[in-house]
């Protein structure tokens, strides 16, 4: 299988959601075009006010749940709602791969004025949990967005708090239908199409080793009591306008500080960087699907027109691979692998349909550059002018 680029953007029709046309444009870039034309966002601001309005007339203990990492999203979703007047309960799944830099940034959004629960799982749990998902899947993050998306929705029916608020629509900012109703809502539906999941429950899991009460954190409630309680859990990127660097610049005004360090792995200093696990599960894209975290980032960059696709592909060649040495290391150890087991579990989940062995190495035909050195994984290094 030869890979095919999106001519607009730099993502190929290997990343899951994408779908590039008979002109060569990707469904992630005709999403994005569309926005301008197919949405009313005067609408939407009306819609989402409803929705709040809403939320204080239940006269709830809060008016909503704020899914909160302590990244440059949360506390953008944390200010949004602040700003329209809602009683928050931010909600954080307590990630094991915690840094000191993720703890200062949720202590810092915690002091914008929020209750807060910080709901931690046995680590017993979770590392054999990943370990078997990983081997199971090549994700080291299912364990992590099942604890993501199912924490805030338990918390929301047990204490009946009507309304979640997340933040990036990914469907929309990834290839679906800008137009499309069914976006603005994470709830069942939603999550049974969601791919990191691998079109699995957390009960599909259960087994000798770990049973249904020690998967409890990972279980949703159920749709009725979902529906009984009448709670909405929607995205404020279908209600308004998402763009990564606005809601770093509203981040950073509330306090939010980036990694010093520069990014470590794709584009950007300011994502990715609460914890040190995260990378790993970004890592495996290139193993998968034939790109990187990098790949995405330089599509939003070239969607929002801050760079050209050109420049976008000199990025690439520059950048390379950003192999997460240091966070493999240390998510090996929590999970109790060594290196060899990793590498090998690197090796099971390289697509066949895109990878092929030749010349002593592995390669993907159709890459995005013809400049690549497959052994170093970045570009080769100009040929010097005598």
């Amino acid at each position: 299988m030869t890979l095919k680029f999106c001519r607009q953007c730099v993502l190929p029709d290997s990343r899951p959601g994408i779908e590039i046309d008979a002109t060569g444009v990707c469904s992630g870039c005709r999403s994005h075009n569309a926005k301008s034309t197919r949405i009313d966002w005067p609408s939407r601001a009306k819609a989402l006010e409803r929705i709040v309005d809403a939320a204080k007339a239940a006269r709830a203990p809060y008016d909503c749940i704020v899914p909160v990492s302590g990244g440059k999203d949360s506390t953008w979703q944390v200010a949004v709602a602040k700003e329209m007047g809602l009683k928050v309960l931010a909600v954080t799944w307590r990630s094991p791969g915690r840094n000191a830099l993720g703890q200062q940034n949720l202590d810092n959004l915690i002091a914008l004025g929020v209750d807060h629960i910080d709901y931690s799982i046995d680590p017993g749990v979770e590392s054999l949990f990943m370990r078997k998902t990983f081997e199971a899947t090549g994700s080291t993050a299912v364990p992590m967005h099942l604890a993501l998306y199912t924490i805030p929705l338990k918390l929301a029916v047990s204490l009946r708090i009507p309304l979640v608020i997340w933040g990036e629509s990914p469907f929309m900012e990834y290839g679906g239908d800008p137009g499309d109703s069914e976006l603005d809502r994470l709830d069942h539906a939603w999550l049974t199409r969601h791919g990191i999941l691998q079109g699995r429950r957390a009960e599909d899991w259960i087994d000798d080793d770990l049973d249904r009460k020690a998967l409890e954190p990972y279980c949703l409630p159920s749709p009725d009591e979902f529906e009984k309680r009448r709670i909405q859990s929607i995205f404020l990127g279908f209600y308004m306008p998402w763009d990564p660097v606005e809601s770093l610049r509203v981040a950073r005004c509330h306090g939010f500080q980036i990694r010093p360090e520069g990014p470590k792995i794709g584009l950007y200093d300011y994502a990715d960087i609460d914890c040190d696990f995260i990378a790993v599960h970004h890592w495996f894209k290139w193993h998968k699907f034939g790109f990187t975290r990098l790949f995405d980032n330089l599509a939003l960059e070239i969607r929002n027109g801050r760079m050209d696709r050109a420049a976008a592909i000199g990025v690439i060649e520059r950048l390379g691979l950003q192999r997460p040495d240091q966070d493999i290391d240390s998510i090996c150890r929590f999970m109790g692998i060594d290196d060899e087991q990793f590498a090998a579990i690197e090796d099971r989940f390289r697509n066949p349909d895109i990878w092929q062995h030749r010349d002593g190495c592995w390669q993907i035909d159709g890459f995005l550059t013809k400049n690549w050195d497959w052994r170093a994984g970045r570009a080769a290094p100009a040929a010097k002018v005598a």
